[in-house]
């Protein structure tokens, strides 16, 4: 029980003012009740088992340091820490593409606006110095030469590097690119990588560098008019000694891994059909793109050569103006159209079908069951790329076995997506 002494308040009323100087004290009784704690004693024993509990804790609830510390205490850390360290390399190659890409699209829209503008204010200035005579017509027709000639060097630095197949090289990259990451990203997932995943990671990306160049000088650009189409390669070459090639195997039809030879029929049909239709199919595209391609880079600047000449020799000015205006619609169909990204866009998909083909033979070609991956999923992964499911895929390879077999060609293409 505790008291409080209470001072009362002075009321500021005539009334009282008499009574001002008068104090009265009043008592106020109140009561707390607080209660009684238990005692708690710290023994030994049980600071050890508190120490214990935290520690439990921290390993069962601490995702972050459990990995960190099976990071740094399991046998393929090593390997871990170098796909990391590919991954990094990978990040920063997708983010140089994507800007590269950026850029060089611009170019193909800011080269192909000046140079039809150049041509078309010089066929004006050409046709116009045709009606006149005078001082002024030499003047209008050194412009116009002028112009024809900045025109023709323009376009024959833009018809070598083709900034429109530059740009869908980029594209391709930054796209072939984060598929690794992924595939690097899946394989630390999963757990267990070896030496051997992060030897083919680096040669993946060495692969990559050196089918999508970044510079443009030093001879490292691609050749933009080859003498034959050729598709695109950004894998690495399959290791597959001889002695695997030699060694003879049994398949059975239970417990392979997956395989059997149904499986092994199934994916020899499907790479017959990806040579006889659809590579053979996109080498006649991409032959065709690349000659319609090389006669509009060859004609654009010869005419833009010939309209400059013409704006000099010529009297009446129909030679450069016509010559301009053809050069104008030949450009506008080259760069406007982006022929070289569309033989670009033929390069990669032969380019596709080339490395399907290659991944079904390197793993029929191994011997060795237990190194192959597991047949049903490589089943799904191929039906996958080519846009069938499995069903689809094993009605496309009973279909070419039956076609090949009577002697008729099979009239469906393996892929649906391209």
């Amino acid at each position: 029980m505790s008291s409080l002494r209470v001072l009362p308040l002075l009321v500021n009323n005539p009334l009282h003012s008499s009574s001002r100087s008068s104090f009265s004290f009043k008592r106020v009784n109140c009561s707390l009740n607080v209660p009684k704690l238990p005692r708690v004693s710290f023994s030994p024993s049980s600071r050890r088992s508190l120490v214990e509990d935290l520690d439990k804790f921290t390993t069962e609830k601490s995702p972050l340091g459990e990995k960190h510390h099976d990071l740094y205490n399991s046998t393929n850390s090593k390997a871990i820490i170098q796909l990391y360290a590919i991954l990094e390399a990978v990040a920063d190659r997708i983010e140089m593409h994507n800007n590269v890409g950026e850029q060089r699209v611009n170019w193909n829209t800011l080269l192909l606006n000046s140079i039809n503008m150049l041509t078309l204010a010089a066929s004006t200035m050409a046709g116009v110095a045709g009606s006149y005579d005078g001082a002024s017509v030499l003047a209008l027709k050194l412009s116009s030469a002028l112009l024809f000639s900045a025109a023709t060097g323009m376009l024959l630095a833009t018809n070598k590097i083709q900034p429109s197949q530059l740009a869908e090289e980029q594209r391709n990259a930054a796209r072939l690119f984060k598929q690794l990451q992924t595939q690097i990203q899946t394989e630390i997932a999963i757990g267990n990588p070896s030496e051997g995943d992060v030897r083919d990671a680096i040669e993946k990306v060495l692969a990559l560098d050196k089918a999508y160049p970044l510079p443009l000088l030093g001879g490292a650009m691609l050749e933009k008019f080859p003498a034959k189409f050729e598709a695109a390669r950004w894998w690495p070459e399959s290791r597959l000694s001889s002695n695997d090639k030699d060694k003879i195997m049994e398949i059975k039809n239970n417990n392979n891994n997956g395989w059997n030879v149904e499986l092994e029929e199934e994916m020899r049909e499907v790479i017959e059909v990806l040579k006889r239709r659809d590579m053979e199919d996109y080498d006649r595209l991409g032959n065709i793109a690349l000659k319609i391609n090389k006669g509009f880079a060859v004609s654009a600047p010869l005419l833009t050569g010939i309209a400059a000449l013409g704006s000099v020799f010529s009297g009446d000015g129909l030679v450069p103006a016509l010559a301009g205006a053809l050069a104008t619609v030949v450009n506008a169909f080259e760069h406007g159209g982006q022929v070289g990204m569309v033989f670009e866009m033929y390069r990669t998909c032969g380019g596709f079908f080339q490395l399907l083909e290659e991944t079904i033979e390197a793993a029929i070609e191994e011997k060795d069951l237990d190194k192959r991956e597991n047949g049903e999923l490589f089943e799904m992964k191929m039906a996958l790329q080519l846009g069938r499911s499995v069903s689809q895929l094993r009605e496309l390879a009973t279909k070419s076995a039956s076609c090949r077999s009577e002697g008729r060609e099979i009239h469906e293409f393996a892929s649906k997506l391209f």
